[in-house]
Order: C-alpha cells, then sequence, then structure tokens
C-alpha cells in the first residue's frame, strides 16, 4: 500500500520524476494524433507504470525487460512503416526511445539523456504543424524542460519547483532578444519543417477530380483554407467564386480535369484563351494554407499572374485556373487582382475543331437512361434548342420541383443523376452541379463543372475573409455560341441562401460549442473571431516571413541592393555589439553589487581611507576601536580627535548595541557628521609623523 504522505508531501526524488513525466506527456501528446495507435498506448502505459514505481518506491525494470521492450518496439515500428528511416519511422522510433528511457531514470545522467530527447520530441511536433497552438505548446513544454533541467542541477535540500520555474523564466527571456534577432537576420532558406510525406495530401481538398458526395465530406471539415484581405471594399457575397479545378470528362462516376491522366503541366498554355474583362479590378492579398497541390485560388477571373514570392512562377491553363510550379507545400502569400464581369473563350472555342467541342457534349454509354429523356423533353419544349432557354429551363425545374439542399442525401448509385432528378430529389452542391451538366450535354449544350470555394466569412478583428472547407463548392459552366463560357450555379437555383446570403450546411457542433452556443449565440463566434485573428498574425508576421519580406526590412535600413552577406554581416555585427554589452553590463552589474554592499561597512571603509590620508596608518581590516585608539594617539588636531572620538564610538554603537543607541543616532547622520568634519590642510598632514611606541604609551595612560 501507499502511504498517504507519499502522494501529499513526496520525496524529492519522488516528486521530481513525477514533474518530468508530466513534461514528457505534454510533449508527446501532439503525437498521439499522428503516431500509430500503438505508440500512443505504448507511451500511456510506460508513464503511468514509471510514475507508479516512483510514488510506491518499486524497483526498476532490469536490462533484459528494457532490451524485450525495445526489440518488440523495434520490430513494430517496422512492421507499421515497413522502414526504420523516413520522417514517420524516424519520430515513431524518438517517441518510443523517449518514453522506455524513463525506465532506466536512475542517475543524473539519465535524466539529461530524457532532457535532451524531450527537447528534440518537441521540436518535431513542428513537422506535422507550425500553427500558434503547437508553438504555445512547445514553449509551455520548453518552460517544463528547463525548470526540470535547473532542478536537476540542485543537488541539495528539496527546492521548490516554483523557485526553478522562475530561474528557467529568466534563462528564456535572457535568450528571447538573442532568438528574436536570428529570427530576423538569419538568411532564410527552403523551409526546413517542408519533409515531403509519401502520401503528399492536401488540406484543400480539391484534388483534380470529383466523386458525387467527395465535396459533401469536404464540407463537414472546419479547417481553414485560405485568408484574404481585399485592398477596396470587397465584392458582393454572390460574387466571391474563388476557382479551382475544371473538370470535363465524365466516365459515369467520376468527374476528372484535363491532363488529369498525365502530369498536370500538359494543361498548361503560354496565356489564357479569348479573356476580356471590363470594370474595376479587384486588388487582394491571399495567404494560402498548404494543400500539396499546385493550386493558385483566385477570384474569377484573374488575368494577370498572382504575385508570388521569388523562385515561384504561375502560369493559366487552357480553363482559366492559375497554377504554381510547384505544390503548395508551406503558407503562401500573394497578391492578385481579378474582374468580376469578363467575357472568356468566345473567339478560341469557335475556332476549336469540333472533335474538341464534341468532348463537352461526351457522356457515357449505358448511364441515366431518364436523364437523358428529360433533355429531349427540354428540347422539344424549346422549340430552338437555344442554350439559353435550356439553362433557364432546367434551373426553373429546381426552383419549383421540391428539390432540397442537404449535406446527407443518402447513397447515390450507378445512375447518380437519374436518381437526384426523379427520386431523392436531394443533394449538395456537387450532386446538383454533376446532374445540371449531365442533362445540359444531354441536351446538346456544351457544359462543365467547376471545383473551388463560394464565399467566406468576414472577421472583423483583423479585416481578412476567412475561407474554411466548408465553402468548398461546385457550379457549372455552360458554353454560349454569343457569349462563350458563362457560370452557371444550379445550387442558387435549389437553395438561394447558399449563394446570396451565404447560409452553409455544417457539421454539428461538439458539446462545448453547442453549450457555449446556447448560453451565448454570440459569444463563441466572438471567442472563434479573436482566435482566428491572433493565429493568422502569427501566419503573416511568423511563419510567412520569407527573405523577400527580409530583404525589403534591408532595404528600409539603407541597403541599396539587399543579400544573403548584408544579413550575414548585419547579424554578426549585432551578434557582437550584443556581447559587448552584455560584457559591459556584467561589469557595471558587479560594481553595483559591490557598491551595494552593507553600508556601514561602506561608511567605516570610507572612514578608514580618510584616516590614512591623513596620517593615522590603519591595518586594513582595523574595526572601530582599533580606529579610535590610533585616532587619540595620532597628531591630528585636539577638536577633531575629539570629535572622531564620539564619533567612531557612535558608530560602533550603533553596529553592535542598536538597543543602547539614541533614536536620533542613524546612519544617515553619521554620514553627515563625517561630512562636517574639518580637517588639517594638506602641508600639516605631511608634518604628521606616526610612532608606534607613542601610540601605546597613550593609550595605557589613557586607559
Amino acid at each position: 500500500m501507499v502511504k498517504l504522505s507519499a502522494l501529499t508531501h513526496p520525496p524529492r526524488d519522488t516528486r521530481d520524476t513525477l514533474f518530468l513525466l508530466l513534461v514528457i506527456g505534454w510533449i508527446i501528446l501532439p503525437q498521439i494524433a499522428h503516431a500509430p495507435i500503438w505508440v500512443s498506448v505504448l507511451a500511456v502505459g510506460v508513464l503511468l507504470a514509471r510514475g507508479w514505481l516512483a510514488i510506491s518506491g518499486g524497483p526498476l525494470p532490469g536490462r533484459w525487460l528494457l532490451a524485450a521492450l525495445l526489440a518488440v518496439t523495434l520490430t513494430a515500428t517496422w512492421l507499421t512503416h515497413r522502414t526504420l528511416l523516413g520522417r514517420d519511422a524516424g519520430m515513431t522510433l524518438v517517441v518510443v526511445l523517449l518514453t522506455l528511457k524513463t525506465l532506466e531514470l536512475r542517475a543524473r545522467r539519465d535524466a539529461m539523456v530524457v532532457f535532451f530527447l524531450g527537447f528534440f520530441v518537441m521540436l518535431t511536433n513542428f513537422l506535422h504543424s507550425q500553427s500558434l497552438a503547437t508553438a504555445a505548446a512547445a514553449l509551455l513544454a520548453l518552460l517544463g524542460l528547463l525548470t526540470a533541467l535547473v532542478n536537476a542541477h540542485r543537488p541539495i535540500g528539496q527546492p521548490s519547483l516554483r523557485e526553478s520555474a522562475w530561474t528557467a523564466a529568466k534563462l528564456s527571456l535572457a535568450g528571447a532578444p538573442v532568438m528574436a534577432v536570428l529570427f530576423v537576420l538569419f538568411p532564410r532558406f527552403a523551409p526546413l519543417w517542408s519533409i515531403p510525406t509519401d502520401a503528399m495530401l492536401g488540406r484543400s481538398g480539391l484534388p483534380s477530380g470529383m466523386e458525387v458526395g467527395m465535396i459533401a465530406k469536404l464540407a463537414l471539415d472546419d479547417r481553414i483554407v485560405m485568408r484574404v484581405r481585399f485592398d477596396g471594399p470587397p465584392p458582393p457575397q454572390s460574387q466571391l467564386y474563388f476557382r479551382g479545378p475544371v473538370l470535363t470528362r465524365f466516365d459515369g462516376r467520376r468527374w476528372k480535369a484535363v491532363g488529369d491522366d498525365a502530369h498536370l503541366g500538359a494543361a498548361l498554355a503560354a496565356e489564357p484563351a479569348d479573356l476580356q474583362v471590363s470594370g474595376e479590378p479587384i486588388r487582394y492579398q491571399m495567404t494560402l494554407q498548404p494543400s500539396h497541390r499546385p493550386w493558385l485560388l483566385t477570384l474569377d477571373a484573374a488575368p494577370k499572374p498572382p504575385e508570388l514570392p521569388a523562385g515561384w512562377r504561375a502560369r493559366m491553363t487552357t480553363d482559366l485556373q492559375w497554377m504554381a510550379s510547384r505544390p503548395v507545400t508551406d503558407l503562401l502569400r500573394y497578391r492578385a487582382e481579378s474582374y468580376s464581369r469578363f467575357r472568356y473563350g468566345l473567339a478560341a472555342w469557335k475556332d476549336r475543331p469540333r472533335r474538341d467541342i464534341g468532348n463537352l457534349l461526351r457522356l457515357p454509354q449505358g448511364f441515366n437512361p431518364r436523364t437523358l429523356a428529360l433533355a429531349e423533353e427540354l428540347r422539344r419544349q424549346a422549340g430552338d434548342a437555344n442554350a439559353s432557354t435550356l439553362v433557364r429551363a432546367a434551373l426553373k425545374r429546381l426552383r419549383t420541383g421540391g428539390y432540397r439542399y442537404t449535406l446527407e442525401p443518402g447513397a447515390y448509385g450507378q445512375n447518380s443523376a437519374d436518381q437526384f432528378w426523379f427520386d431523392t430529389k436531394a443533394g449538395f452542391c456537387e450532386h446538383i452541379a454533376s446532374a445540371f451538366v449531365i442533362l445540359m450535354r444531354a441536351a446538346g449544350v456544351p457544359a462543365r463543372i467547376v471545383t473551388g470555394f463560394q464565399g467566406g466569412e468576414f472577421n472583423s478583428v483583423d479585416g481578412y475573409w476567412t475561407v474554411r472547407n466548408t465553402d468548398a463548392h461546385a457550379w457549372a459552366e455552360v458554353w454560349h455560341t454569343d457569349l462563350g463560357w458563362v457560370r452557371v450555379d444550379p445550387t442558387g437555383a435549389v437553395s438561394p441562401d447558399r449563394v446570396g446570403r451565404f447560409q452553409r450546411l455544417r457539421a454539428p457542433e461538439d458539446a462545448i460549442a453547442a453549450a457555449l452556443s446556447y448560453l451565448s449565440p454570440s459569444l463563441l463566434a466572438r471567442l472563434r473571431a479573436a482566435w482566428e485573428a491572433t493565429d493568422n498574425g502569427w501566419n503573416q508576421w511568423v511563419l510567412n516571413y520569407t527573405q523577400n519580406r527580409q530583404f525589403a526590412m534591408l532595404g528600409h535600413l539603407g541597403f541599396r541592393n539587399p543579400s544573403r552577406q548584408d544579413l550575414g554581416a548585419l547579424l554578426a555585427g549585432l551578434l557582437a555589439a550584443a556581447t559587448l554589452i552584455a560584457a559591459l553590463t556584467r561589469i557595471l552589474w558587479a560594481r553595483r553589487k559591490r557598491s551595494r554592499h552593507d553600508p556601514w561597512l561602506r561608511l567605516l571603509v570610507r572612514a578608514r581611507h580618510r584616516l590614512n590620508q591623513a596620517g593615522v596608518s590603519l591595518a586594513p581590516q582595523a574595526p572601530p576601536r582599533e580606529m579610535l585608539r590610533r585616532v587619540q594617539s595620532s597628531a591630528l588636531p585636539h577638536e577633531l580627535r575629539q570629535r572622531l572620538t564620539d564619533w567612531l564610538l557612535a558608530l560602533e554603537r550603533l553596529r553592535y548595541a542598536p538597543a543602547r543607541t539614541p533614536p536620533a543616532v542613524t546612519l544617515a547622520t553619521l554620514r553627515r557628521q563625517f561630512r562636517q568634519l574639518s580637517w588639517p590642510r594638506a602641508q600639516n598632514q605631511a608634518q604628521v609623523v606616526h610612532d608606534p611606541h607613542k601610540h601605546e604609551r597613550a593609550s595605557v595612560m589613557e586607559s
């Protein structure tokens, strides 16, 4: 049984071990979402077992058991990752090693290994995320490790963790200026954290193809895709269409983009085909989250390439989509200019071969027979089979036919368009867009699907528009012989609020969010806006601190053609200046510390020094009574000797008999009296001759 005192007042070894285990658990916690399940189970089990051994005082496992555990974990790592190398396997191993090392935590040497393994694992958390929350968790872990490290260097007694934590905080604050200088001036190379994974899965959720139901699943993800800040007034919400991949090929179940079967660069063109814009441009700044895709999301339509950082290039596809020269694996900020009024492809598609036009009418054989029949019916009703007439007829059917906009329309089978038009009459945006495009093609109207994001949410705290995965959208483009490609959003016919007033279908809130919404509907929104504004500031000023911004800063400092050499020179100069300032500060601090010595001793030293100047020879450590004897036997004037005698007796009494000292006699009074003493001039002082024997005779007679 464990005694209650071992829990309430544990010995220092137990307390320090439990604190270190708590810090290690905090460091490993962010890895749980990314590590294999067996790693999380092992880490929790080992840390709990080690904590129990610390409380109960039980013996630690032997070497053979530790060797067996290590062999098992190495085998499990190999079976999980099929390698012991690489990012994921390496992170699994380092977490396992840190956890197992706590089972042989016996001496300070073992603790040092745990400390530095903990620092390393703390840094590996940034391989998964560089968000503000990750940085805050790492800062707390850093303070915890430094507290444990300081505590380990205090071997005597039982120092409180509060004192060690305060020392760790002061050490962190002392190193903060150096860290800030290194962050601002150290040359920015390729991101150190962008180690690609095997899957290279994107966060934007916009692949080069679309299956019915895919975007509905994406809408359940509330993560941020991008942030937009307009230079002027933003366009109406109904015009916030951020263009992504354009899908033209349909095999009955999946829509694909041109060039999806080949390299993405096959779809790139030198310039957009026949894009004509009018009206005032919309200028804005885009901050795009990592997606591991080359899509550069812009508002429809952007005739000029986005202004990208150095080393990036952008080209437009024949479908009006901007793409980067490489996948976006890190936070990317760029500026763009778009126009809400444009015409696209009017002349270019007229000159296209009939084969290319036929590709936009092609439908797989044996799919959606009822939709094909519906298309024939619409053509008969329209008479002239004009594209505008057919589009209006289809939209009218969507508005008046009892169709619903929902995240859960049920399972769709092989004939997805038939099910939507005649059976379920319910779907999300990709269900509606896919069924609409199939109907248009069956009616002889060239049509295609455009995927991207529609809308966003304005954050009044920082002035940015936030676009999330919940804003993922799919709409249609229809070819008009007299207008070119025209955007048609059939979802707006089913649910006008989705496009107009911006109401979204969202996943159910968790318990905490639901409780906050119930107590105060606006509180959750305000808290969320404040947090996202803070996180956006972190993205803009920390994660997006690029080499261009470094050079721009050097330009403001007066450098004409900033370079990495200038950064290095400025960094070296500042570090040298900081070293010099630190050395001078240390010297001044030492002097100040000496000057802040005991004020009584300071006054005594001052009196001793003045008497030596007056010709009274005194030992360096002479006490007041010895100084008194020397003064009385000296050749100083009688009045000065008498005043010095009274002054030295009062100084001695103040130190060694304060209870017998009158209240009026204070150190300040004695200091003022000493300044008021009249000392002989220099020529008289030179005539004073010290006679040790005379001093002794005088002292004997006086005694």
